[in-house]
């Protein structure tokens, strides 16, 4: 589906899909990358929005910087939400929009035809949902990708490798 060869070297790269690349993507790559780096999963993992925009203040979530900072996740180096090119989708090994609903209208009309050769979750923006729910749901969809990377059991914690352990 995807080319294997990515600029990483040998590693395959996830790339995750919002709206803003601010809010939903951002916290999804740092914490994908946090838990890969902790259960040595060499992948590279990067982050991009269908529609950025100029109105968010800042570089990041201020949602996105508490939970990092809450669960000690590294969100450094800072940089600006970044559109999605055609060469990035090209590039990943496997796509992740986190809003179906959202996303694949977006992704229809800037890239249909890879609208469906990407994943598509369901996590809400802050329009339909808090953040304390979303980040928890998507911190859960994140530990279940990383579950299946690993080949674990899907009841085991990929943040502490115990069976039944989510903390």
């Amino acid at each position: 589906m995807f080319e294997e060869s990515t600029p990483h070297g040998t590693s395959p790269t996830l790339l995750f899909l919002c709206t803003g690349n601010y809010y939903r993507s951002r916290f999804a790559e740092f914490y994908f990358r946090h838990l890969a780096e902790r259960h040595q999963l060499a992948w590279h993992v990067e982050s991009r929005g269908l529609e950025p925009h100029d109105t968010n203040p800042g570089e990041l979530s201020r949602h996105t910087i508490a939970e990092c900072e809450r669960l000690g996740v590294s969100f450094a180096p800072l940089r600006m939400p970044l559109a999605l090119q055609a060469d990035d989708l090209r590039r990943a090994t496997r796509v992740i929009a986190v809003k179906e609903a959202e996303h694949r209208p977006l992704m229809q009309r800037l890239f249909a035809e890879w609208v469906d050769r990407i994943e598509y979750w369901h996590i809400h923006d802050l329009d339909v949902s808090e953040p304390v729910d979303t980040l928890a749901t998507l911190r859960a969809q994140v530990e279940e990708l990383i579950r299946q990377l690993l080949g674990c059991d899907t009841t085991t914690s990929p943040q502490t490798g115990v069976a039944g352990d989510d903390t």
